[in-house]
This record gives structure tokens, C-alpha cells and sequence, in this order.
């Protein structure tokens, strides 16, 4: 399979979205379902002060990961995402949904969580760079990093794996990983800043 070389354009999602308002299944796939209940489990606070989440898409984690933290900005490139993703998280006003793209657009604040989940192997490695850039200017003292990705075969820029041992290299001089685990399909990665 070849790979595509630059990021993924907000147009590329967007026409997913327009073919299918859940075109990975989030909402009704066990392999989903038991993908976020990992990493629910994984984070090691019981509520988080501020957690920012990278890529909600339909926000069926971002319903579910609210109930852990105290402000959670939910944040995606396809209007019709966030359309869906506020609809999930209505009734939860301490979670903002909002559009962004990242890396060249952030948003303001610091974070006690951030979570990249399934969003960085859409980037290529110098938009990967100035995406650990972001979270190194945005990730408070002692705050968490989550990395999930999907390790199967793709044709993105990059492969779950290559996705997150880059932001682990590139995290190396503010973060540090705390726990890893491996199931059949995908990888979770946390990562710490440095309390002080």
C-alpha cells in the first residue's frame, strides 16, 4: 500500500464525513467501545482540571472522558463532526467543542490533560514536530499526555507505531513516558511533564 507524504487536508475528512456521519463506526463498534474504556482506564488521575482533546470527531469519547474532568475543549477540523459532537455532549456545559487545526492553529491555555487520540499519524513528520511544539507550550507541570493510535496497515503519512515513538522522541525533553500498553490493534502511549 503506499503512503501518502503530506498531512491529510481538513477537506479529506469532511468528505468522509459527507459519505458517512460515523464513517469509523465510534458509536457502535465493540473494538471502539473497548478501545475507550482502555483509555479511560489508562489515565491515572481521577479528574483532570482542564484536558484538552485533539481530533473528537462525533465526540463519543469526549461524552464519556467529560465526566472526568473539570473543562474539557473538544476540538476538530470537519464542521460536521463538531455538529455531531456537540449534539453528544449536550447537557455537559463544562465541555466546549470547538474547530481547530492543528498544528497551525491552537487553542489558548494550558492543560492538565491532553489526548491524541487517532489523530497523529494523519500529519507528516515536520507538522508531527510542531504538533509536540503545541503540546510542549500547552501541557502544564506534572499534566498527562494520552497518545491511542491504531496500529494496522494505512495510507497515511504515518503508522500508529511511527506516530507515536516520533512524539515520544520528540517529547524527550519535557515529558516522559509513564505507562504503555499494546492490545491486538491499537497502542497507548502517556506520557508526564515534569512537575517543576
Amino acid at each position: 500500500m503506499s503512503r501518502r507524504t503530506a498531512s491529510l487536508p481538513p477537506a479529506y475528512f469532511e468528505a468522509l464525513y459527507a459519505a458517512d456521519p460515523d464513517p469509523w463506526r465510534f458509536a457502535t463498534s465493540d473494538y471502539e467501545r473497548d478501545k475507550y474504556a482502555a483509555t479511560l482506564a489508562a489515565l491515572p488521575r481521577p479528574r483532570y482540571a482542564s484536558a484538552l482533546e485533539i481530533g473528537c470527531s462525533i465526540g463519543v469519547l469526549t461524552r464519556s472522558l467529560g465526566e472526568r474532568c473539570e473543562a474539557l475543549l473538544a476540538v476538530d477540523v470537519a464542521p460536521s463532526a463538531l455538529e455531531a459532537a456537540r449534539a453528544a455532549c449536550a447537557g455537559q456545559p463544562h465541555i466546549h467543542v470547538a474547530r481547530c487545526r492543528v498544528p497551525d492553529e491552537w487553542p489558548d491555555g494550558t492543560f492538565d490533560l491532553i489526548l491524541l487520540s487517532e489523530v497523529v499519524y494523519y500529519l507528516d513528520r515536520a507538522d508531527l514536530a510542531a504538533l509536540v511544539e503545541r503540546v510542549r507550550a500547552a501541557l502544564a507541570p506534572g499534566g498527562d499526555l494520552l497518545l491511542v493510535h491504531w496500529t494496522g496497515e494505512t495510507d497515511y503519512p504515518l503508522t500508529g507505531d511511527e506516530a507515536a515513538e516520533s512524539v515520544i522522541r520528540c517529547s524527550a525533553g519535557f515529558a516522559r513516558v509513564q505507562h504503555q500498553e499494546r492490545a491486538e490493534r491499537y497502542r497507548l502511549d502517556l506520557l508526564r511533564r515534569a512537575s517543576g
